[in-house]
């Protein structure tokens, strides 16, 4: 598989061209990016063959099997739907759309088209997270409480993240994880009760705290930000009649992480091995192109996900990205 990536992105190296490395079947190989000399010195940094002078010639290119979609958020849904108008499978950066209406839109042309529409929820592809599962299905009773975090600090405020026009916000870089994971670990899918937001600008987040519940009854809350009091927590515990779980940097494994589980009051401790979580994700999404595996990420899962962000920002009172900001 052949693929290209739009814009020279920091993520880039990290997600995709270190993981391809690993990974016989992908080739990365071009790169376009709107300022050209930042594109060739990418290029050539990474040894990426070919250098397009636009997007679109990226996503027309008739050698390009796959397009990888790091753009700033509100450009996500315009770019993979091109990528899929010109025949092209895509792996997307999370959070997949600007909202849930746009994750529609872009689940729709991807089932027409047959084509794989993948959103980059790396975390889902390594192994801690299916231990994890496991220990929440066979050995916590009843799930009564989900809570989860992704808190790291961005006291850079002209950083894009925060840019409302861009798809920015604290609960869009870092709750869609924190709503993500709440999702995978909890007993279904969640309504929201009550969101919380401490603004950088008018209608942006640079925290976010939200109450959810469960179809089940049990109760569940994310913490996001990018710049609050809690400078740094990347963690998610899940109580149940018998026990409690809980993971200590499940975004990112590979460099460090920690399972702690209490069962009837015995307490352990548990270690998953594994590779770095991008190179899993590079290999589900080949896997998806080249046999047809389902992923773990497909669109469905997109729209479910940016629907509990949508809520989120409604309880918040906060504009939904990609709508305008009232006057």
């Amino acid at each position: 598989m052949r693929i290209g990536t739009l814009g020279a992105a920091r993520i880039t190296p990290s997600a995709l061209i270190k993981p391809a490395r690993s990974v016989d079947t992908v080739e990365v190989a071009a790169v376009a990016a709107r300022d050209r000399p930042r594109a060739e010195a990418f290029a050539a940094k990474h040894g990426i063959p070919v250098v397009h002078d636009s997007y679109e010639a990226l996503v027309t290119d008739p050698s390009i099997d796959a397009v990888y979609n790091p753009l700033p958020n509100a450009l996500h849904a315009e770019w993979t739907l091109r990528a899929l108008q010109a025949g092209k499978h895509v792996l997307c950066e999370k959070p997949f759309t600007s909202n849930a209406d746009e994750a529609r839109t872009v689940a729709e042309a991807a089932e027409k088209s047959g084509l794989v529409a993948m959103e980059a929820f790396h975390y889902r592809y390594h192994p801690l997270v299916e231990r994890a599962l496991e220990i929440v299905r066979t050995e916590l009773g009843e799930i009564r409480h989900v809570e989860t975090w992704m808190c790291f600090p961005l006291p850079r405020f002209s950083d894009i993240r925060y840019s409302l026009e861009l798809g920015g916000g604290a609960l869009m870089d870092a709750g869609c994880y924190a709503v993500h994971c709440l999702r995978t670990l909890g007993p279904g899918e969640p309504s929201v009760v009550s969101a919380s937001a401490l603004l950088q600008s008018p209608g942006v987040d640079r925290a976010m705290t939200a109450d959810l519940r469960f179809p089940t009854g049990a109760t569940g809350r994310i913490n996001a930000s990018m710049w609050s009091g809690r400078l740094l927590k990347i963690a998610a515990r899940v109580q149940g009649t018998r026990g409690t779980l809980h993971i200590t940097n499940y975004a990112a494994p590979q460099y460090f992480h920690r399972v702690t589980v209490t069962v009837d009051g015995l307490r352990r401790r548990e270690r998953v091995p594994g590779e770095a979580t991008y190179t899993y994700q590079l290999r589900a999404f080949a896997a998806a192109v080249d046999n047809g595996t389902p992923p773990l990420t497909p669109p469905e899962d997109s729209i479910a996900n940016m629907t509990v962000i949508d809520d989120i920002y409604r309880k918040a009172g906060l504009p939904l990205r990609g709508t305008p900001y009232p006057a």
